[in-house]
Formats: structure tokens, sequence, C-alpha cells
């Protein structure tokens, strides 16, 4: 009888432990704020998966714009942010909430539109010259408006057009609260210009609505395009230009700011995502046999 007490006691502690340990690998989780485009394009489906069979660890997605993730990692809310807006990323580490930034990968921007195409800039290479002809002619022209790397470069592209810009401002909600984004933006006649607060993917199915010209990543333009069985009624218009190069960089929060962050599992799924097996991953990554990005980090054969 004694024999058996202790066996069961044992085979107690034994699935108490085993609870013990399966809840701790529950909870082996990292948050990462990235861009929407970054999950729209489809490539995180891919990534996250591979990454927690290696290392089973799990990554929690927030998608929104470049500068609510940014601002995710400047109030220690995420582990890691996966952005897309180099200058404010080195911002970032250097004003200490990031411990280092790495090159991930790049695709580039493109300007897509109606299959009519009434401002004529089909071919072109030349995205300021695009923007131009689309704001002379007052056609219709769908923004981000969502403070995100997206809305950074349009707003660096109208810029170098030389036409009159003023200053405006959106507010809209994000995740329950809300966020005032100010920009820049043409000065109008009519109302062409719309600025909407929203991620790639909507703003795209918006400009379809509209049939209207819009700025898109490369990447989420081809998944809403070919990836899905709806497709997508806009057409690439204008590409090549080396201003619409879009970097992306991978930042995990600094424990030194934010002493609770998971910066272990943090650092290792940044040096993941540029190492061999994160960088092929991406640079096999198609969308209808298309290369959706292209990996900046250096890779040993």
């Amino acid at each position: 009888m004694m024999h058996r007490r202790i066996f069961f006691v044992l085979l107690l502690v034994c699935i108490m432990g085993g609870g013990t340990l399966l809840a701790a690998d529950e909870s082996k989780t990292i948050k990462m704020s990235t861009t929407t485009s970054t999950e729209n394009s489809g490539l995180l489906d891919v990534l996250l998966p591979a990454f927690k069979k290696a290392t089973g660890i799990e990554v929690k997605v927030i998608a929104k714009g470049t500068g609510a993730a940014i601002r995710d990692g400047i109030d220690g809310n995420v582990d890691v942010i996966f952005v897309h807006d180099r200058d404010r990323e080195e911002q970032f580490v250097a004003e200490g909430y990031g411990a280092y930034r790495m090159a991930v990968m790049h695709n580039d921007f493109v300007i897509v539109g109606p299959s009519a195409d009434p401002a004529g800039i089909k071919g072109l290479n030349d995205a300021v010259s695009a923007l131009k002809k689309i704001a002379d002619g007052g056609f219709l022209f769908a923004s981000r408006g969502d403070d995100s790397g997206t809305h950074s470069k349009e707003q660096e592209l109208w810029r170098l057009t030389g036409l009159r810009l003023v200053r405006d401002s959106m507010e809209f909600v994000v995740g329950g609260g809300k966020k005032t984004v100010v920009f820049e933006r043409p000065e109008t006649q009519g109302n062409w210009y719309l600025s909407i607060g929203q991620g790639m993917g909507k703003t795209l199915t918006f400009a379809e609505e509209k049939q209207a010209y819009t700025i898109s990543d490369r990447g989420t333009f081809l998944e809403y395009k070919a990836g899905r069985s709806q497709g997508l009624d806009l057409v690439l218009l204008c590409e090549g230009d080396a201003r619409l190069f879009n970097p992306y960089g991978i930042v995990p929060v600094s424990p030194k700011k934010h002493p609770h962050v998971r910066f272990e599992w943090a650092d290792k799924f940044a040096k993941w995502v540029v190492s061999k097996e994160g960088q092929s991953l991406i640079a096999g990554y198609r969308i209808k046999g298309q290369q959706a990005f292209f990996p900046d980090a250096m890779v040993k054969p």
C-alpha cells in the first residue's frame, strides 16, 4: 500500500511538472510590431512558422504603420519592430529605444492606378514626374495618410515635385485609441487627393473602388493583384526609379530602456531573420512566380 501511495505521489509530481513545462513552453512568445505591408504581402506566413519550428518561439504580430510600430517600441509594448523607414529606425536606436538595427531585405515602391490611366504615366520610371502629372490633371489619388513608411515616402516624393504643399492632419482610431497624424500634401483645387488613414491592403482596395492612383510597396501590390482569388483591378504604371527603393530593418527593443522586454528571444529572432535560413526563405518567397523581396544581409553560401 505504501509503495502504491509513493507511486501515485511521484506520478502526480511528474504530471504537475509536465504541466509547468508545458505552460512555460506556451509562454515562449514575443510580440512584434511591423508594417501592414509586411503582413499583407504574405511573407510572415512563411517566416514565422519556420522560426517557431527552429526555435520553439512564437511571434505574435501587431500590424500597423511604421510610425505607430515604432511608437510601440518606444512605449515598450513590444519586444521587436520590423519596419521600413531607415532614418526613423536609426533614430530609434540612437535614442536608446532599440538595441541595434540590422538590414533584412528590400523591395521597392510602385505607382499603380486604373488601366485607363487618365494621367498618362504608364511606362514612366520617374516617380516625381508621374505624381506631378496626376496632380496637374486633378486625377484621384489615394494616400495611406497613416504615418507609415509608405506615407513617408509619398511625402518625400511630393516635396520633390516643386508643387505647393500644405500641412494637414487626420485623426483616426488605432487599437482602440485615437491617433492624430500631421503630414504634408499638395495644395489641391477640388477633391482629387484622398487621405484615408489606412494600411496598404485597405488603401489598394479603396483605390480600386475609386479607380484612383496610389503608391504601394511591390510585395503587397503583387499579393493583392495576383496572390488572391478576387484579384485587383489596378495596374502597375510607374516603377524603376531609384527613389522608390524600400529597405526593411529589424530592431529588438532595448532591455536597458525597457527591462521587461523578452530581449533574449527577440535577439534570437532578429539574428535568425538575417541568418542563411531566414534570408533564403525571403529570397525564395514568390507571388505567382514573381520575387517579392530581396535579402540584404550578408549570407554565406
